[in-house]
C-alpha cells in the first residue's frame, strides 16, 4: 500500500504530522476522522517527504521493547481492549520503526488475526521470544502477565548489554587515542625536531635514529599502512560473520584472560533469565532451550544449547548436557540439576540469572578498574619513548657546547 503524509488537529487540540499506509487518500481521511481528528492535509509521501529513519542493523533496542511492554500492561490493566491499546501505542511510541510495526499489528488484529500471528509477521520488530510469550498469554487468558514477564526480561537484557558495552567501548576509545597519539608523534612531532637537529648539524644516537627511521617509514607509506589497517579490519569483520568466523572467534574470545570469563558469565545470566521467563509461561522445555540458544551471542553457546535440545529430546535432563559441554561453570549445572530433582527449576534458573547478572556488573567494574591504568601506562611508555628520542640529541648538543 502507498504511504501518505498527513497533518491533523487531534481531539485535544494539538497539531500532529506523521505518515501512514492506506489504500487511498479517501480511506486515510476516513480513518483519521473516525479517530476524532480534524484533517488539514493528506498527500502521498514522496522520497524526499517521508519520515527519515536511518538505522544500522536493528534500531529497536531492548529498552524500547521494555517500554512497549510496560505501556501495554498499564493500558490493558485499565480495561482497554487490545485493539484500542495498539491504537494508543502506535501513536505514543517514540521509536519510529517500532511504531510502524505496532501500526501493522493493529491493522491485522483489527481484521481478526491473533496478536501472536500479527507479531510473528514482523520478526524484525518483535523477537521470537516475545511472540511465544504472547501466544502463551493468549492461550491462558493472562496476557498482562506475559507482557510483565517480558518487560522484566527486556530490562535485564538491556542492563546486561550496557554492562558489556561499557566493558568494551571505554578500552576501545583509549586504544584509538593511543594510536592517534602515536601517529601524531611519528608524522609531525619527531620530523619537526629531527629537521631542527639536522639544520644545526647535531649527530644522532642509535636509539634516536631508530625512532627517526620508523617515523620516515610511516611518513612515506602512511596511505598504504592506512589501507592495510582498514582492509584488515573490514576483512576480519566480514569473516567474523561467516560460519567459520563465528566458530573461530567464538572459541578465541572464551580463551582471552579478561574477556573470556566475562563472556561465560554473560552467557550464564542469559541462560538463567531467558529459560526462567519461558518456562514460567508454560513454554515446553525443548522449545525454551531452542529459543534460549538462538538468543546467545557466542556461537559456542549457540551450539551447546542446540546439542542440549537434541539430548533432551532423547530423554536426558537439561543439567547433563550443560555439564558435558564444558562451557558452563559447575554451579550452573548443579543448580539446574537440583531444580529438576525438586520440580522447581524456574526458581533455580532465576537464582542463576540473579547471581550472574550481579557478577557481570562486578566483573565489568573490576575490568574497567584494571584496564584503565594499564592502557594509561602503555600510553605513557609510548609517548615517553618518543620524548626520550628527542631529548637525547639535545643533551648531546648541550654536552658538546659545554
Amino acid at each position: 500500500m502507498p504511504e501518505y503524509l498527513y497533518r491533523v488537529i487531534t481531539a485535544d487540540g494539538k497539531e500532529k504530522k506523521a505518515t501512514m499506509e492506506a489504500k487511498s487518500t479517501e480511506q486515510l481521511t476516513s480513518i483519521l476522522k473516525n479517530q476524532g481528528n480534524t484533517v488539514i492535509s493528506v498527500a502521498e509521501a514522496g522520497a524526499m517527504r517521508k519520515d527519515i529513519n536511518i538505522s544500522i542493523g536493528n534500531s529497536i533496542k531492548a529498552r524500547d521493547l521494555s517500554i512497549f511492554c510496560r505501556q501495554t500492561i498499564s493500558i490493558l490493566g485499565a480495561g482497554v481492549s487490545i485493539i484500542e491499546a495498539l491504537e494508543m501505542l502506535k501513536d505514543s511510541t517514540e521509536n519510529k520503526q517500532l511504531s510502524k510495526a505496532i501500526s501493522g499489528v493493529h491493522e491485522d488484529v483489527s481484521k481478526g488475526e491473533s496478536l501472536t500471528l500479527a507479531m510473528r509477521k514482523r520478526k524484525k520488530a518483535f523477537p521470537e521470544m516475545l511472540a511465544n510469550m504472547v501466544e502463551a498469554g493468549e492461550a491462558s487468558g493472562s496476557l498482562e502477565i506475559a507482557f510483565s514477564r517480558m518487560a522484566i526480561q527486556f530490562e535485564k537484557d538491556d542492563k546486561l548489554k550496557k554492562s558489556i558495552k561499557k566493558a568494551t567501548v571505554y578500552p576501545s576509545v583509549l586504544v584509538v587515542l593511543l594510536i592517534g597519539m602515536l601517529a601524531l608523534m611519528l608524522l609531525w612531532v619527531v620530523p619537526t625536531f629531527m629537521g631542527m637537529f639536522e639544520d644545526i648539524g647535531s649527530e644522532m644516537n642509535a636509539y634516536t635514529m631508530g625512532i627517526v627511521n620508523i617515523s620516515n617509514f610511516v611518513g612515506d607509506n602512511w596511505i598504504a599502512i592506512l589501507v592495510i589497517l582498514l582492509g584488515s579490519f573490514f576483512g576480519l569483520r566480514s569473516f567474523a560473520k561467516t560460519q567459520a568466523g563465528k566458530i573461530l572467534f567464538g572459541g578465541l574470545v572464551l580463551k582471552l584472560p579478561i574477556f573470556g570469563p566475562l563472556q561465560v558469565k554473560t552467557a550464564c545470566a542469559r541462560l538463567g533469565r531467558t529459560l526462567c521467563t519461558l518456562l514460567s509461561a508454560g513454554i515446553p522445555l525443548v522449545d525454551a532451550v531452542e529459543i534460549t540458544g538462538r538468543s546467545m551471542d557466542n556461537y559456542q553457546y549457540k551450539k551447546a544449547m542446540a546439542d542440549a535440545k537434541d539430548q533432551i529430546m532423547r530423554g536426558r535432563t537439561l543439567s547433563q548436557p550443560l555439564k558435558s559441554s564444558g562451557l558452563f561453570p559447575m554451579m550452573v549445572s548443579q543448580m539446574v540439576g537440583i531444580g529438576e530433582e525438586t520440580g522447581n527449576i524456574e526458581e533455580m534458573l532465576e537464582n542463576v540469572a540473579g547471581y550472574y547478572e550481579d557478577d557481570v556488573q562486578t566483573a565489568t567494574d573490576a575490568m574497567m578498574a584494571m584496564l584503565e591504568p594499564v592502557i594509561i601506562i602503555i600510553m605513557a611508555v609510548v609517548v615517553g619513548s618518543m620524548v626520550i628520542a628527542i631529548l637525547l640529541p639535545l643533551m648531546d648538543l648541550y654536552a658538546a657546547l659545554g
